[in-house]
């Protein structure tokens, strides 16, 4: 075969160190400019960014060139780096040191866009944390408590 044909779609989802609400308008929709500029940059096609007070969820297509790890090393240290730009507000953000990522199928991308999209909504009823054992025990992933949240 000749040619790489590649269609990955991802749900990232990752949170600020021991879920500090710092992500509060107006930044909360500059942060999530940003991190569209930074998929776009790598290019993983963006489809939904958002998230909550305390995390981030991204759905999108994962480009052939680049590994899953470096999509979110790039993400991460690079929006960090912009946050701490924006005042002294986030002189002490961080985001968590793991994440979680989850694939989606194209049947499925609307439906995990409107989730993504609503989550304000969502989490007027559900912690991140509540939130985040769902997603893992809806995609069977085993995990130790002990070690998801930091």
């Amino acid at each position: 075969m000749g040619q790489s044909l590649v269609k990955n779609y991802i749900h990232i989802v990752f949170s600020t160190k021991y879920r500090q609400e710092f992500i509060h308008p107006p930044v909360e929709a500059e942060l999530h400019a940003y991190l569209a500029t930074i998929c776009k940059s790598i290019e993983c096609h963006l489809i939904k960014i958002g998230g909550y007070t305390d995390h981030i969820h991204i759905l999108c297509m994962l480009s052939r060139k680049i590994a899953l790890m470096k999509l979110l090393e790039v993400a991460k240290s690079h929006s960090l780096k912009w946050i701490k730009t924006k005042g002294d507000a986030y002189k002490e953000f961080y985001w968590q040191d793991g994440y979680g990522t989850f694939s989606v199928k194209p049947t499925d991308i609307n439906r995990v866009s409107h989730y993504i999209a609503n989550q304000h909504a969502h989490h007027s009823k559900i912690s991140f944390q509540e939130e985040y054992r769902l997603i893992l025990e809806k995609y069977n992933v085993e995990y130790n408590e002990k070690y998801v949240w930091d």
